[in-house]
This record gives C-alpha cells, sequence and structure tokens, in this order.
C-alpha cells in the first residue's frame, strides 16, 4: 500500500458532523437523513445530522465554511446558499466559491400548480388571464428569494407577465392557501406538494423540467410543451464542505456519495417522494453550481430583488 493508501484508510477516523441549514423533519432534513444512513456504510464511521436553520441558510453555510478543514464537518448547500443569495443579498457571511465541493444530492422539481376548482385547466388560460388583467392574479411562495419565488420570476419574466408575488413562511402555509384558493398558482416543489397532488386538492399545470415526470405525474406537459419555451426551476442541494479539504477526503466522499445515490432502494424512496437523486463528481456539482449561480443573478437582477 503507497503513501496515498495509507492516508486514504486513516480518515475518517472519528464520526462526521453533517450541518443541514434547514429545521429538522423538512424535505432538506429528510434527504440528508436518508442518504446519511446509507452513506455511512460506506464511509465506516457515523454521520450526526446537525440542524442549524435560518438566515436564507447563511448560518448553517458559515458553519460549514468557518469548520476545520480536516472533514470532519460538511453539510448540504442548496440552490438558495450557493446560486441565489449571492444576488439576494449585498453582503455574505461565506463565500460561495470558497467551498470544497463534494457532490450532488438531490433536486426537488417544480411545478406550476392551481387550487382543484381553478377556473384555469391549461397554462394558456392561466396566461390569457394574467395578460388580461396584469396584477389581478397571485401566487404564493415559501418566501422571498425561495426557488419557488424565483421561478415565479423566471416565469413572468419568459411570458412578459404580471402576477402579484405572495410570500409566506415556508412551503407549507404556502400551500395550504393554494389549497383555500387565496392565491391563484404556486411554484410548488414537488418534495412538499406531491401529497396535495394525489390527494386532489391542487391541480398541476405545468412541470419546469426538461422532460415528462413519467412516474408521478405521466400526463402532466413540460413549460416547454405547454408553450414557454426553455423554462427549467429545480430547488437543488448537494454536499460542500469547508475550504482546503485534503484531497483524499474529497476523493472518499465524492466516491462514496456516487455509489450510495446508485443504490435502487435509495432511489427508489427518493423518487418516492417526488424528489430526484442528483448524482455528480466535485469537479461537476462545482460546475453545475456555478452555472446555476450566473443563470439565476440574471433573473434576480432583472427582477430587482434585494432581501437586505
Amino acid at each position: 500500500m503507497g503513501v496515498a493508501g495509507v492516508a486514504h484508510a486513516a480518515w475518517p477516523e472519528q464520526p462526521i458532523r453533517w450541518v443541514v441549514p434547514y429545521p429538522a423533519g423538512g424535505g432538506t432534513d429528510v434527504i440528508a437523513r436518508t442518504v446519511a444512513m446509507n452513506l455511512e456504510k460506506h464511509l465506516g464511521k457515523q454521520l450526526v445530522i446537525e440542524n442549524r436553520p435560518g438566515g436564507g441558510t447563511s448560518i448553517g453555510a458559515t458553519a460549514v465554511a468557518n469548520a476545520d478543514p480536516s472533514g470532519y464537518v460538511i453539510g448540504t448547500a442548496d440552490s438558495g446558499t450557493l446560486a441565489f443569495n449571492p444576488s439576494l443579498y449585498k453582503q455574505l457571511t461565506y463565500d460561495p466559491g470558497k467551498f470544497t465541493y463534494l457532490g450532488g444530492l438531490a433536486r426537488f422539481p417544480l411545478v406550476l400548480a392551481v387550487p382543484a376548482d381553478s377556473p384555469y385547466q391549461k397554462l394558456d388560460d392561466l396566461l390569457e388571464a394574467a395578460r388580461k388583467e396584469p396584477g389581478k392574479l397571485s401566487a404564493s411562495s415559501a418566501g422571498a428569494g425561495s426557488p419557488h419565488h424565483l421561478a415565479l420570476e423566471r416565469f413572468k419574466q419568459q411570458t412578459n407577465t404580471d402576477i402579484l408575488h405572495v410570500p409566506y413562511r415556508g412551503a407549507a402555509p404556502a400551500l395550504q392557501d393554494l389549497i383555500g384558493g387565496r392565491v391563484d398558482l404556486m411554484f410548488a416543489d414537488l418534495g412538499s406538494g406531491l401529497p396535495n397532488i394525489k390527494a386532489g386538492k391542487v391541480r398541476v399545470l405545468a412541470v419546469a423540467v426538461p422532460e415528462r415526470l413519467a412516474a408521478v405525474l405521466p400526463d402532466v406537459p413540460t413549460m416547454g410543451e405547454a408553450g414557454v419555451g426553455d423554462f427549467v426551476a429545480y430547488a437543488w442541494q448537494g454536499l460542500v464542505g469547508p475550504a482546503g479539504l485534503p484531497k483524499e477526503v474529497v476523493d472518499k466522499v465524492s466516491a462514496d456519495l456516487l455509489l450510495t445515490l446508485e443504490d435502487p432502494e435509495l432511489v427508489e424512496k427518493i423518487n418516492g417522494m417526488g424528489i430526484e437523486t442528483m448524482p455528480m463528481t466535485a469537479e461537476q456539482f462545482k460546475a453545475y453550481s456555478d452555472k446555476e449561480r450566473e443563470d439565476w443573478a440574471k433573473v434576480i437582477q432583472a427582477g430587482n430583488i434585494t432581501l437586505d
């Protein structure tokens, strides 16, 4: 065994903290715990989930960024952490470019949903109404700067419509008011929205992904099929560590994470939640995040959205 082999075998020697920048019980937390149970079998040590919510993921992200680069603190970083926040906030307590990227985790498809009794049967109906009376239609979101909000902004910009944004504190209350008909539409993530869709409480007019969601919504058209060009919007997340993680740590976590996300039982479990696994190497996840940050910056700037 060479020197690299010895170094590789030496890590990890103790449990690893996995920081989740959201409260326990939410979609991001469930993904972390589901993946961690399988990943720790490959790593050979326990992964301890630590919830550090708040600040639009900044509290958790800063905890990871400031951790000792020994590999014993890693964390979930999502589209907010890596793609939205740099344009939404004038000052951040972390630099998304300085994390050590480890790999992709999962992505939550976003869908355009309306109440079950909505008069809009197709996307064309909704667009016609939005253009007829600008500002009359309202859309709920999980909060200002959330993936739901920014998908709405991208939609408004691409369709040249004026729709009132109504931010809530989280996806659950935003969905409840959609179900109750207090708002007209919502870009919902399937992680939180699928049970209500299956129960017939909301209706999906289009999915904001490149291909139809054959497993869960086979009859619902994509945005492209419904006439809204190249429109894609996911809430996505991956795994990062502080700057300067040793190469052997990055290589091991990246390889073991890919193995974990190929496990058929794990894939089936995550798909059953309406969420897709997002296996990516460390390099692929970094490139994907950089591109998303660039793309969403244009949407945020065009919408003149700031959160501080």
